[in-house]
């Protein structure tokens, strides 16, 4: 199965999973009057709208460049991400209020123990599919598919959380006879929002980097640096490094400078070894090499990557 392919179908799988958990989780909450099991199932209900964004994402963004888009579809996994961490802020707002109305207002809560269940379960589910999102978002460098896993890992935490909350006003209530610790429950749904909210910051600082064309991280940048100082035997040196990133597709630019007496034939073969070598290490990249010809007078522009040997001393790679 291909990358394309297997994105779809665990975007597929994560949309299925949510539309369950969030009827189990609605149908028991208002069964048994949680406002936390609720606000358990709005966050799935956003995580079924995030789930439907991550699918219509995957599956647009795997489309080939066109004429009207030729840098292909990949920002449409970073326009996704970032609606998605949108979803969790509001999301987050409306548990915090709902949770403060039943601090003021609290009700006494029936049938715990299918809360205890649903909430378990619920755990449960969100692991493995969370794991599997994790896995082919790492293995596709898919943007939308991380967001929706970064969803679902949240609502594993907060269910965990709720669980807790749950459990302990059933103990409590059961040791302290007569007492009420209803108060958990609106408070559990606080701690689930502010969960919420720092997992959605996390999320938009991640999806939305790209969107402004935000250099490749450090160390793949240094990457790409340390192979093309390794051509340093058929190349003089090298300027303009760019490069940015849209959704799993990375776009690498640069100049080299070459021999002025070197052959077309020659430094075309030289452009497609680097160019090679760098998609073969970072799959889903595109490379572009301007050649130029070198006549041993650096530019301040080519100083810092040029490849001349230092006077003096002809085993030196450069300066």
């Amino acid at each position: 199965m291909d990358a394309a392919s297997r994105k779809v179908r665990i975007a597929l799988i994560s949309v299925i999973s949510n539309i369950a958990l969030l009827i189990l989780k609605v149908a028991v909450g208002l069964a048994i009057g949680s406002v936390a099991i609720l606000s358990e199932g709005i966050h799935s209900g956003m995580d079924l709208l995030a789930a439907l964004i991550a699918l219509f994402s995957v599956k647009k963004s795997s489309q080939p460049a066109d004429r009207v888009h030729p840098f292909g579809h990949g920002k449409v996994e970073n326009i996704s991400g970032t609606i998605e961490a949108a979803l969790i802020f509001i999301a987050a707002a409306w548990i915090i209020y709902e949770a403060i109305r039943k601090l003021i207002h609290p009700t006494p809560l029936e049938a715990i123990g299918w809360g205890i269940a649903v909430m378990l379960f619920s755990t449960g589910v969100n692991i493995v599919v969370s794991q599997s999102l994790f896995k082919v978002a790492k293995e596709t460098d898919s943007v939308a598919l991380l967001a929706d896993a970064w969803h679902l890992r949240t609502d594993v935490y907060t269910s965990a959380g709720v669980t807790i909350s749950l459990i302990l006003i059933w103990m409590g209530e059961t040791v302290f006879e007569g007492r009420h610790f209803h108060w958990l429950d609106p408070v559990a749904a606080i701690a689930v929002a502010l969960l919420i909210i720092k997992a959605a910051y996390s999320l938009t600082v991640h999806s939305a980097r790209d969107l402004m064309d935000v250099r490749l991280p450090e160390e793949e940048e240094a990457w790409i640096n340390a192979l093309i100082r390794s051509h340093g035997k058929d190349i003089h040196g090298f300027h303009d490094l760019r490069t940015r990133k849209a959704g799993g597709y990375r776009f690498v630019e640069f100049h080299i400078k070459v021999d002025p007496k070197m052959t077309v034939e020659d430094s075309h073969r030289i452009t497609d070894e680097i160019a090679e070598a760098i998609e073969n290490h970072f799959p889903r990249t595109s490379v572009t090499i301007h050649t130029e010809p070198c006549d041993g007078r650096c530019e301040v522009k080519c100083i810092d990557g040029c490849l001349l040997p230092v006077k003096g001393d002809p085993s030196s790679g450069g300066q």
